[in-house]
């Protein structure tokens, strides 16, 4: 009986061992980097040597990435303006910009119905919206906290914790969401600074006899 005791005891001892191993296998590995990378055209993205090469100035490219790592992933560019590093320090979603010439902007978007997002658009709309895609070419307003980002060529920004989000970027179109339960989807939009200034182009024109928004009041 003495003998059972201590095999039953070395067994549940080893189970115990089995378990922590296993949780800390799983915690070493629970580390997640994603990140989307916007570069120019014909890019060499590679993922394994955490390299990036530029071979033009124009055109868009994208691609997303990801590490299972709990150390800082360093990003290596070159480009032909030169040579520098893009830090990834802590887990969750990342856009790295290394488009050559051009911003990105955007920012996190509030979840709404199809019938809401195909609502008529009143001039009180339209002017909200084009003063607020001119606060965000100039750099006002933007920052973490609410959840705006104003990314500068070869920098990155954390978007979120949260690598299951939904990150909509530059010359895609947005797409429907399906709502899961009563949690909203979290969604993120996102242009390059060029494609606003067109887009704002575009818009004006619609606002011919409307109020003045509040920028050009100033």
């Amino acid at each position: 009986m003495q003998g059972f005791f201590y095999k039953t005891t070395a067994m549940k001892t080893n189970l115990i061992l089995l378990a922590a191993c296993v949780l800390v296998f799983t915690a070493c590995n629970s580390h997640i980097k994603k990140i989307i990378v916007y570069a120019n055209n014909e890019a060499d993205i590679n993922e394994e040597a955490k390299t990036v090469t530029q071979k033009d100035t124009v055109g868009h490219l994208d691609k997303t990435i990801q590490y299972s790592t709990g150390d800082k992933v360093v990003l290596k560019t070159k480009s032909l303006s030169g040579e520098t590093t893009v830090d990834i320090p802590e887990d969750g979603y990342y856009i790295v910009n290394l488009k050559a010439k051009d911003t990105i902007i955007g920012g996190y978007q509030k979840y709404s119905t199809p019938g809401e997002a195909n609502r008529v658009m009143t001039q009180a709309d339209l002017l909200r919206n084009i003063d607020s895609l001119q606060q965000m070419i100039e750099n006002k307003n933007i920052s973490a906290a609410n959840r705006t980002f104003f990314i500068l060529p070869n920098t990155a920004a954390k978007i979120t914790a949260n690598t299951e989000a939904t990150i909509v970027g530059p010359y895609r179109r947005m797409t429907s969401i399906a709502k899961e339960g009563d949690k909203d989807p979290e969604v993120y939009r996102f242009y390059s600074i060029n494609e606003v200034r067109e887009t704002i182009a575009k818009l004006k024109p619609l606002t011919v006899g409307a109020p003045a928004t509040e920028n050009e009041k100033k």
